[in-house]
């Protein structure tokens, strides 16, 4: 559809020339910005589509706290916004909204010098030789929490995968899997999350401290609980006890700057606080898509069941053979496509930037659609089906496949977060038999930032072999 036609079909609220150039700004749904708000909370990805299909590839939607915000859906555009340089595009403006959650200096919050300076320190952590370290903690992990899964019942999937989620990013990160301190620290962060995942609480009228018993003012308080934690985590590793350690705190504590210069404590609590929040929250929820793909498919349910088999043929295998499982792969790709746990990453613009016929002003945010690109049929053929096996021949581009983002902001822990997504499902589809609980109908809905199974995916296990045949095969 051609950018006159759009504006002559919806309509532009708020639109008109851009002051730059004199390229034209991108039309608007003509609804009510609370409209707007109401879509983008409760159908973002419904509402995304119907305004690509009546708007074209790039549309505006007006959010209260945000302003403005410039949607893309076209390759093209995506690759334009992911290659403007860093002093061009701030993607940590773009996610001001997780500020009071995550801190001043969360990477997700941090721009320009800032942004590089902390990535670089936290880099060697993520690297291919160290994630493969993590990966038979990640199947021991998977395996304890699969034994705790009630047998002929429904239950809400969702939850333990979030368990099991964390306690991999806990053991990952501080290189313990018990005691009070780990304990507490699931505890907190756990019914943290269950407060803020309430939509509403990313609104900044919600954030009123009225005391112990109100939202805000519980989050607040576990908040404090969790930094004093985490405060004696960094002691402890700074000490004689911590001689010898290689778990992600251990390595941050000994990064250094080009100046010479170590993140400081507080930089140190809030960085880890982000790994935790962001290193588990979205892999369990997209665990929780990929089964409810899955086990909706008898045929690719069977295919998954034979490809454990087959790893564990010989005994235990390595996570290196299970991480180069091609139908795995294929499953944990689709799962990421077809619907994505975020609906968009951000930049705000630093400079005026065209898109075709287009400007994105200074100030405003222009977010590509990871769903929206996920589902142009120009590069996923039939977007609509579950199809593991479209990876065989088609290798996307980087702007092409986008569920972690893109350019220099591209999420620091993807290949980790594909990886346990590997090791997971291998453990689950070599342990049980698993299906949709009957009559349950599977829908999307929004938990905090980001779009998760209704219900938490309820499932039902017919049978689980026991842990100690896994060796065996």
């Amino acid at each position: 559809m051609s950018p006159s036609k759009a504006q002559d079909t919806v309509g532009v609220v708020g639109g008109g020339m851009s002051p730059y150039r004199g390229l034209m700004l991108a039309p608007t749904p003509s609804l009510p910005s609370a409209l707007h708000v109401l879509e983008w909370i409760k159908r973002p990805y419904e509402f995304f589509s119907r305004c690509q299909r009546e708007l074209g590839d790039v549309f505006r939607l007006r959010l209260p706290g945000l302003g403005y915000i410039t949607v893309v859906a076209s390759p093209e555009y995506v690759k334009e916004v992911f290659t403007l340089s860093p002093e061009d595009g701030h993607a940590g403006k773009a996610n001001v909204v997780l500020k009071p959650f995550l801190g001043d200096h969360s990477l997700l919050l941090l721009d320009g010098a800032p942004h590089q300076r902390h990535r670089k320190m936290m880099m060697p952590a993520f690297h291919g030789e160290r994630m493969l370290s993590y990966g038979t903690s990640m199947l021991n992990t998977a395996s304890e929490v699969i034994d705790r899964m009630p047998l002929e019942r429904p239950f809400p999937i969702h939850e333990p995968l979030q368990e099991l989620t964390l306690r991999v990013i806990l053991k990952t990160v501080f290189g313990v899997a018990a005691g009070p301190r780990f304990r507490e620290l699931m505890m907190l962060l756990n019914e943290s999350l269950s407060i803020v995942a309430r939509p509403v609480m990313l609104f900044p009228v919600m954030h009123r401290d009225l005391g112990p018993w109100s939202p805000w003012g519980r989050f607040l308080r576990l908040s404090e609980r969790a930094d004093a934690l985490l405060q004696a985590e960094i002691e402890e590793a700074r000490g004689p006890q911590g001689a010898g350690r290689e778990d992600i705190l251990a390595m941050m504590l000994r990064a250094r700057d080009e100046s010479g210069h170590p993140l400081s404590d507080q930089e140190l609590k809030e960085e880890l606080i982000t790994l935790l929040v962001a290193g588990h929250e979205t892999t369990a929820t997209a665990l929780a898509w990929a089964l409810r793909w899955v086990l909706s498919d008898a045929v690719l349910c069977k295919r998954l069941r034979g490809e454990a088999e087959e790893l564990w043929s010989g005994g235990a295998p390595s996570p290196e053979r299970i991480a180069r499982s091609e139908l795995l792969d294929g499953v944990v790709k689709e799962a990421l496509r077809r619907i994505p746990v975020i609906p968009v990453v951000g930049r705000v613009m630093q400079k005026p930037l065209q898109l075709g016929p287009y400007e994105v002003p200074v100030g405003q945010m222009v977010a590509p659609s990871i769903y929206l690109v996920h589902h142009n049929p120009a590069l996923y053929p039939d977007p609509e089906r579950f199809d593991p096996d479209r990876y065989r021949t088609f290798r996307p581009s980087a702007w092409e496949f986008i569920p972690f983002g893109g350019g220099f902001r591209r999420c620091i822990g993807a290949a980790f977060a594909i990886f346990e997504m590997k090791m997971v499902l291998a453990m689950i589809f070599r342990r049980l038999r698993l299906q949709l609980a009957p009559g349950y109908t599977p829908r999307s809905t929004r938990r905090a930032v980001t779009i998760t199974p209704t219900e938490g995916l309820p499932v039902v296990v017919r049978s689980r072999a026991p842990a100690a045949l896994l060796a065996s095969g």
